[in-house]
């Protein structure tokens, strides 16, 4: 099985050729590519982490689709003073699919 660990937004996602993954959002609209960086490569039982190996491979995907997260509600209050504050907020999201990993 291969598979890669990538660096999306911040945050580290294991994919493999075929996956959807939904992540912070990046510019370019429905249908464009994204080559995002390897940190790790599993090929069988071959591990690759040196950067100089993970320089030369390219994890693509696809942008099916800008989206937002769910609605967050954040509440602050303190006692016996009056004070209350609500705020929301919706994260903006990119769902791709990982189309090859190369």
């Amino acid at each position: 099985m291969v598979y890669a660990i990538v660096r999306t937004g911040g945050r580290q996602e294991k994919v493999s050729v075929g996956d959807f993954v939904t992540m912070n959002r990046v510019p370019g609209g429905a249908g464009s590519t994204l080559e995002l960086p390897a940190l790790l490569l599993v090929d069988g039982d071959k591990i690759t982490t040196a950067a100089k190996d993970l320089a030369k491979v390219k994890v693509t995907a696809e942008i099916l689709e800008d989206l937002r997260g769910p609605k967050i509600v954040i509440q602050k209050f303190k006692n016996k003073t009056g004070y209350k504050k609500r705020q929301g907020h919706r994260q903006e999201l990119t769902k791709v699919k990982i189309t090859s990993i190369a």
